[in-house]
């Protein structure tokens, strides 16, 4: 899968209807092995900034599920695996913050719409599509250095 496959597939997902959490994690979920429903389900929560609590951004915890997928099976002994799996998680979250400022959902929210617009859910085309696409993006980049 190509970078621009990942980001319209986590976009196609989006539209219809599935959370930003789940949209990113989904996308990627065949690339490990991992079942699609099973990721929709485990994912669902997520979206809204943990279930609307406006906490950490569902498209960046969606993109830290799929690094799970993707280096989470090592020996719980293994420390060097484990924490060269936490420091992606970090880059992850780095990128986005490195684009927007933050990578937590209200703040990202507050920065480009307000309350009416949320209620709404006008906040989906205004802020939340560009937030999916860029952290797909930087997902692909942790994933596939080389491409």
């Amino acid at each position: 899968m190509t970078k621009q496959e990942a980001i319209d597939k986590a976009l196609a997902y989006f539209k219809e209807g599935y959370a930003c959490s789940q949209s990113v994690a989904m996308a990627f979920a065949p690339e490990f092995g991992v079942d699609v429903d099973t990721v929709k389900m485990i994912s669902a929560p997520f979206g809204g900034g943990m279930g609307r609590l406006r906490g950490k951004c569902g498209a960046v915890t969606g993109a830290f599920m799929v690094l799970g997928m993707a280096t989470g099976k090592y020996d719980p002994k293994d420390m060097t695996t484990k924490l060269a799996q936490y420091k992606k998680v970090q880059d992850m979250n780095a990128a986005i913050v490195n684009i927007y400022g933050t990578a937590e959902c209200g703040e990202l929210l507050a920065k480009k719409v307000n309350k009416e617009q949320v209620q709404e859910r006008a906040h989906h085309n205004i802020v939340c599509t560009g937030i999916i696409a860029d952290s797909v993006s930087a997902l692909y980049d942790i994933l596939y250095p080389e491409k």
